[in-house]
């Protein structure tokens, strides 16, 4: 349950437990349940869709459930997303663009990057019906997090360190198999559209997974982050297909 825990406080802000040891192995260890903390994020999601659906107009819910998930994951993969964005846009050779990433100020590429990538969340979850996004909600964040678990334990790391680092060194053998069992189970549970939209976003995942790595020789912790907003905006244009 440590490792859980351990994955469940780096990837979200649900704190349930206070830990004061946050090891590589831990991280590498952790990375087996991304996609079950995938699973309560969609449900903590889902619920909320169901609370605020009540009261709220369609357009009103679909930005409140937008700025839900960057709250409870702390803008976590947004940043991620936007730091790729300004990298691989830039133009610059592989080393500059791993420069630039590694900057924690946000350059122009990766805000509108970022604001093109909500308007599109947005117009897709307000163009669903109510059953639709419930299945979505829930979708959406396990497939997300199996193509990280993807990039993770398939693709090499671009950087001789860094945090991303201790999650590909220690991840284990058995993680991609365990992470996948739990995404399957998830995603079928809610039915075929759901296990379509996950299954071709998860394909559309590991495209983007692979130039990341062509382009810079390599995944960072910044790039799982980007494949992972963008395998959710998958699932969401999926659905509406």
């Amino acid at each position: 349950m440590k490792d859980f825990f351990t994955g469940l406080q780096f990837l979200t802000r649900i704190r349930l437990v206070e830990q004061n040891d946050w090891s590589p192995e831990s991280f590498g260890r952790s990375v087996k349940y991304f996609t079950l903390i995938g699973a309560i994020i969609g449900l903590i999601l889902a619920g909320l869709n169901y609370v605020f659906s009540q009261f709220l107009p369609s357009h009103v819910l679909a930005a409140v459930l937008i700025i839900a998930e960057i709250v409870l994951t702390g803008g976590l993969h947004c940043d991620g997303f936007m730091d790729t964005a300004d990298g691989v846009f830039s133009g610059r050779s592989r080393e500059r663009m791993l420069e630039i990433m590694k900057d924690s100020r946000v350059g122009a590429n990766g805000v509108v990057a970022f604001g093109l990538l909500l308007l599109l969340k947005y117009s897709l979850i307000i163009d669903m019906t109510p059953t639709m996004l419930f299945a979505a909600l829930i979708t959406m964040p396990v497939a997300g997090r199996m193509v990280m678990v993807i990039s993770i334990t398939s693709f090499s790391y671009a950087r001789p360190e860094g945090m991303g680092k201790a999650f590909a060194q220690y991840a284990g053998h058995a993680t991609l198999g365990i992470a996948a069992v739990i995404a399957i189970a998830v995603v079928a549970a809610l039915g075929v559209r759901a296990s379509i939209s996950a299954g071709g976003a998860v394909v559309a995942g590991i495209l983007t997974a692979r130039y990341l790595a062509a382009v810079l020789g390599g995944l960072t912790g910044d790039t799982y982050g980007a494949v992972t907003e963008l395998t959710e905006l998958a699932v969401l244009l999926l659905f509406v297909i």
